[in-house]
């Protein structure tokens, strides 16, 4: 048998944009302690195994059928959650789900953004946001945060007039610095976004919402008076179910029907609206762990400034501190100590998740011994 000859590779019709661009993604590491990508660090209780269990073995009856691709009954669940979180009663046609917040921001830069608009944020903020513009090739535009990470509204205000966008992305709290929004501030942004020609929409994103501190409002309780505001949410963090793939939006019942429109048939599987909906039920549950991770991350706050170091007041799972001169040095001693945090932010910052009491604790040594304070 003759091999058949070498030929040269056929070049492949990669947008121009996307070449020798590397795929997102945080390091995937087999260390003892992994505090780098915000996870819960509490698996599902034994009852909510079952629970979600029981769900996915009905939903796998009907597999053979498409799912609902309105899951009306979810985003029923999702609204009767958010007003007892909240405090804010929503209809369900308010709600939107997808596979995670990333396709949340995704459908919305979908239906808003697009070639000859621009997508406007105030940086240091999430690093997947360039990328859902990106991905929909609408421009990318950034301000800039104070030194304490808070948004000057007027620097807001003037970079909106400057830049007209389509779409405002606002995390709060904000990511990787844990910096939530008053409200009095996204106020401000929503009535710049308001003169807008053509209109803009402003999405608050509100991943890390539940672990606000006492007296942090949402973004959700301004919804009513602002039919352009987005606030997006998530199951991945407060639930734990950051394998499940679960994110949804709340908005006027208009806004939501755009995003309808861009969505790919029966995007929600039928297992994924089961095991959501199984994880709501046992929301009472699931919010008493998060005020022990809010609780915990406190703790870790005061221990970091005890110990010399800055760490920015939070309102996430999570704590930003430094500052090092060699960041990436102190990042590797903690992960020769079996401790894996997060390099982001501005330089000479670090990550850090909030973990269990142990996990704290092997933090906590592991960076005692790396940088001897």
């Amino acid at each position: 048998m003759t091999s058949a000859p070498d030929r040269p590779a056929a070049a492949l019709p990669l947008r121009p944009e996307l070449a020798g661009i590397e795929p997102y993604g945080a390091p995937q590491l087999d260390v003892p302690v992994l505090l780098n990508v915000n996870e819960n660090p509490y698996a599902p209780s034994e009852q909510v195994v079952a629970d979600v269990a029981a769900a996915v073995a009905e939903a796998a009856r009907g597999l053979n059928r498409y799912p609902d691709r309105d899951f009306l009954a979810l985003r029923t669940d999702l609204a009767d959650y958010l007003a007892t979180e909240s405090g804010v009663r929503l209809d369900p046609a308010q709600l939107w789900a997808a596979n995670g917040s990333n396709e949340i921001m995704l459908h919305v830069l979908q239906a808003f953004g697009g070639p000859g608009r621009t997508a406007l944020s105030f940086a240091p903020t999430y690093s997947m946001y360039p990328e859902y513009a990106r991905d929909t090739s609408t421009a990318w535009v950034v301000g800039r945060r104070a030194e304490d990470f808070t948004i000057d509204p007027g620097h807001a205000r003037a970079a909106i007039a400057e830049h007209a966008p389509s779409v405002v992305l606002l995390a709060s709290p904000n990511n990787p610095t844990g910096t939530a929004l008053p409200a009095d501030t996204v106020r401000v942004v929503l009535d710049a976004a308001a003169q807008v020609p053509g209109g803009c929409v402003v999405v608050v994103d509100e991943a890390y919402g539940e672990f606000r501190r006492a007296g942090t409002p949402s973004a959700l309780e301004l919804l009513a008076d602002h039919p352009h505001l987005a606030v997006s949410r998530t199951m991945s963090k407060a639930f734990g179910l950051a394998g499940a793939r679960v994110g949804y939006l709340a908005a006027s019942p208009r806004l939501v029907d755009c995003l309808r429109v861009v969505r790919l048939p029966y995007h929600l599987s039928a297992v994924t609206q089961a095991v959501a909906r199984a994880a709501l039920a046992h929301a009472p549950e699931l919010m008493a762990q998060v005020g022990s991770l809010r609780e915990e991350r406190d703790d870790l706050v005061a221990w970091l400034r005890a110990r010399g170091f800055t760490a920015c007041d939070s309102d996430a799972n999570f704590v930003l501190f430094g500052t090092f001169d060699d960041r990436q040095a102190v990042w590797q001693g903690l992960l020769d100590r079996g401790v894996l945090v997060r390099v982001t932010g501005p330089e000479g910052w670090l990550r850090v998740s909030v973990g269990t009491p142990a996990e704290t604790a092997a933090f906590r040594d592991a960076l005692v011994e790396v940088t001897g304070r």
